[in-house]
Parts: structure tokens; C-alpha cells; sequence
């Protein structure tokens, strides 16, 4: 049996953060492209406390980008499309041939849901397509049918289940978002026609979004490596890893308490780990659906973590808050912190700060803090920064 590479906890730390953008200052020229092509996707989110989630994770990566960018990079530019990994995300328009097969298997997978009982019958399907082939992009407040179930958050009417479908199934695209709402579209008219036309077998295409996870990644095992595009199941990424066990590097990731788990790693990861570089100084605000923060599990066995979203849990069951941001400095978690931004105010409002644990807080790290916040002020065109926070270290 091959020996496993070893690779402490600060190294791994440190290439998970290098791999993901995060290792170096987010300054310079901005290539919008490369970012979202180094990161794979860019979770999109509703929820706007600051700005929404999928600004606030590109403007980590390079602090010169602009809320405005992604919608023109979406809309005028054509350089990414919008579907579904573990939740919405846009996705390089060049991935789209090797995203075919996701369209099939959440087909099937809303059918199995019965999606079909509550959408409107197939006639009407054609009829609602004909209006935006003869109208252009519509979002779903050009329809109108009504609901008869209760109102819960999840009954929504036979128009919007019916054009989600044909969204998920891959014949409509998100031609652009306003101010949010998707506007849909007949795909052949959004995605270019040298991308939809490329027939990729299943078996390559499996391939190539393992592969390219783990690259992502640079090091993970079958479940992480199956939970980066959600696009495979586990037993496809089992497969694969056992298929590709001649070019896979078998490698034991030490975590943050000191125990080792068996992982995998792309054939250059001795390589990447002999030009590692250190991680900015700098201290960030992170999104709470940032890729680095989302599988909490990860998070927390690397960097000895624990991080919970509770904007779905109520209030007083709250530990922390509404909408709470992790604070990372060089390569560890400092703390957490609550921030608003009050628009008609023009102030960007700090209502709590944390503290981790065997964290010192000194005038240094309070103002790197203040230096951060100064700058994601601006981000969003806000004048000040105003404090009103109680501190817990």
C-alpha cells in the first residue's frame, strides 16, 4: 500500500486558503473571470444585510470589484450562467457542456418529488414558452395563476414551480437579473450555441467534475469531493476515486485538534505545498456562504471553528445572531462579528464583535479590524463606520 503524505495542519490550512483566493491581499487588477473560474462557482443568495452573498465573496477576492460587475458579466458579457450546485450559483459558460447531465438528473429528481403534480399542464408549458420567444426575457410576475394550498413559504403557484422546472431541466436560462428577480429566457438564446452543441459522454463528464473539485479543493476525501458541485452522488465519486487511485496522491490531513484523516489530493499537491506562500496579514470579513465557510464540518476540522448560520433560527434560540460574519487573520478564525448597513444613514453599523477563544485582542488586531470595516463601507458607498457593538473576548 502506498504511504500516505502527511500534511500538518497549518500547511493544509494554509493550501485550502491559497486554493480558494484567500491567500493573497485582495488588491490589484481585477480579472472577474479568473476569480469565479479559480472558485468553480459563486453561490448566489437573496438574503442583503450588507450586500448579498455573492457580492461580498468576490469583493474578498479582489476588493476593486463592484455590485454591478456579475449581472454584466451574466447579462452583456456571457461569461457565466446561472444554475443550481448544492444551492443557486453562477458557473463559467464554458463549464455548460460538462453540466449537461446535472440538467438530467435534477429532472429526474423533481419528478421524484412529484414537482409535476403542481405545475401547470404541458400545453400551458409551450404556451408560457412561446410568450418569452415572442417577448424576450420574463420573470415570473408576467404570469399569473394562483395557489390553492396554504401559504406557507414553500407553496408557490403553478407558473413559478412550472418555470423553476424548466429552468432546473435546463430548456430556460437566467437571461439577466433586476434588482434581483431572474428573468428567464429560451436557452439557445442565452447560452452560445458552440457550448450547447458539444455532446460530452457522462462517463467524461463525472471525470472532469470530480477532477476539477478536488483541484478546487487540493485535498479531500470522496463525500467533500462529491459535495463541491453536488453533481455526482456518492457512489459516483467513490468510483471515480477508486478508478483513478493510480493518479490520486493518498494523503493524511492533521486538523486543528491534532488527529489525522485519509484524504485525497490532485498528483501536483507536493508541488503546491513547496511554493505555498504565507497568507496575507491582512484580517477579513468573510461571508457566511463563503466556499471556505459553507461545509462547516470542513471549516471546523481545520481551522477548530464553529460556525452556525442562524438566520432561519429564532431569535431568542439565537447564540450569536441574525446574519454573522467569521473574522480570518493570516491563516486562523479571530472572531465574529454582526454588521448592518443603514443605507438612508449611510452607515455601516457594528452591533457585535466575538472574540475566539485563546484570542488576544490587541490594538493591532482592533485596528486591522476598523481598517476592514472602513473598507467594506466603501465597498457598498457608505460614509462611516459606527460602532454600537457590545464585545465578547
Amino acid at each position: 500500500m502506498t504511504a500516505r503524505l502527511r500534511i500538518p495542519n497549518r500547511s493544509a490550512r494554509r493550501l485550502w486558503l491559497s486554493v480558494q483566493g484567500l491567500s493573497e491581499t485582495p488588491t490589484g487588477p481585477l480579472n472577474l473571470d479568473a476569480i469565479i473560474r479559480r472558485l468553480g462557482f459563486v453561490q448566489l443568495d437573496t438574503i442583503r444585510v450588507v450586500t448579498r452573498a455573492h457580492h461580498h465573496i468576490l469583493w474578498s477576492r479582489n476588493q476593486n470589484y463592484r455590485e454591478p460587475m456579475l449581472w454584466k458579466h451574466l447579462a452583456q458579457d456571457r461569461g457565466v450562467f446561472e444554475h443550481f450546485t448544492h444551492d443557486a450559483s453562477v458557473i463559467p459558460m464554458d463549464f455548460y457542456p460538462m453540466w449537461t447531465r446535472q440538467f438530467r438528473r435534477l429532472e429526474k429528481k423533481l419528478r421524484a418529488l412529484n414537482w409535476h403534480k403542481r405545475m401547470l399542464p404541458e400545453p400551458e408549458w409551450n404556451a408560457m414558452k412561446a410568450r418569452i420567444e415572442a417577448e424576450g426575457p420574463l420573470c415570473t410576475k408576467a404570469f399569473d395563476t394562483k395557489t390553492q394550498a396554504s401559504k406557507a413559504m414553500w407553496s408557490r403557484p403553478p407558473h413559478k414551480i412550472t418555470l423553476d422546472y424548466l429552468w432546473y431541466c435546463g430548456e430556460l436560462s437566467t437571461a439577466h437579473r433586476k434588482k434581483f428577480t431572474k428573468f428567464y429566457d429560451l436557452t439557445e438564446r442565452v447560452v452560445p450555441r458552440r457550448y450547447r452543441e458539444q455532446d460530452i459522454a457522462d462517463e467524461a463528464q463525472i471525470d472532469w467534475l470530480c477532477r476539477s473539485a478536488l483541484d478546487r479543493m487540493a485535498f479531500g476525501t470522496e463525500g467533500e469531493i462529491q459535495r463541491f458541485w453536488d453533481a455526482v452522488d456518492n457512489s459516483e465519486a467513490k468510483a471515480w476515486a477508486a478508478q483513478r487511485s493510480d493518479e490520486l496522491i493518498p494523503v493524511e490531513i492533521e486538523g486543528a485538534d491534532g488527529t489525522c484523516r485519509p484524504a485525497f489530493a490532485p498528483a501536483n499537491v507536493e508541488a503546491r505545498l513547496e511554493d505555498l506562500p504565507a497568507p496575507t496579514s491582512r484580517l477579513r470579513i468573510l461571508n457566511p456562504f463563503d466556499p471556505v465557510i459553507r461545509d462547516r464540518a470542513r471549516l471546523r476540522r481545520l481551522f477548530g471553528f464553529e460556525y452556525t448560520v442562524e438566520m432561519f433560527v429564532p431569535a431568542a434560540k439565537r447564540r450569536w445572531g441574525y446574519y454573522v460574519y467569521p473574522l480570518l487573520e493570516g491563516d486562523r478564525f479571530v472572531g465574529r462579528i454582526e454588521v448592518k448597513a443603514e443605507r438612508k444613514a449611510r452607515q455601516l453599523k457594528v452591533l457585535n464583535l466575538w472574540v475566539e477563544p485563546k484570542t488576544k485582542w490587541t490594538e493591532a488586531r482592533a485596528a486591522k479590524l476598523q481598517s476592514e470595516l472602513d473598507r467594506m463601507a466603501r465597498f457598498i458607498s457608505l460614509s462611516e463606520t459606527v460602532w454600537s457593538a457590545r464585545c465578547s473576548k
